[in-house]
């Protein structure tokens, strides 16, 4: 009985300290997500970089006079 007691009183002290704390405001603050890292941005990312790889390899591709370059039309 005695064990009961001390349980029942145990559990009020601890419910009262919490209570305190919650309104005191000790509760950790709520974390933010945080961003993701920057991802590096390489050249192969670079929309720029890939526009004039393509538009180098359409001019060395019409320079050797290869199919599909439009030729003079004849």
């Amino acid at each position: 009985m005695k064990f009961l007691v001390f349980l029942v009183l145990l559990a009020l002290v601890v419910y009262a300290l919490v209570r305190v704390a919650q309104q005191r405001g000790l509760r950790p603050p709520p974390r933010r997500p945080s961003a993701p890292p920057p991802r590096p941005h390489g050249p192969d990312d670079d929309p720029d970089f890939l526009r004039d790889l393509d538009r180098k390899r359409r001019q060395e591709d019409g320079g050797a006079g290869g199919p599909g370059t439009g030729g003079s039309g004849t």
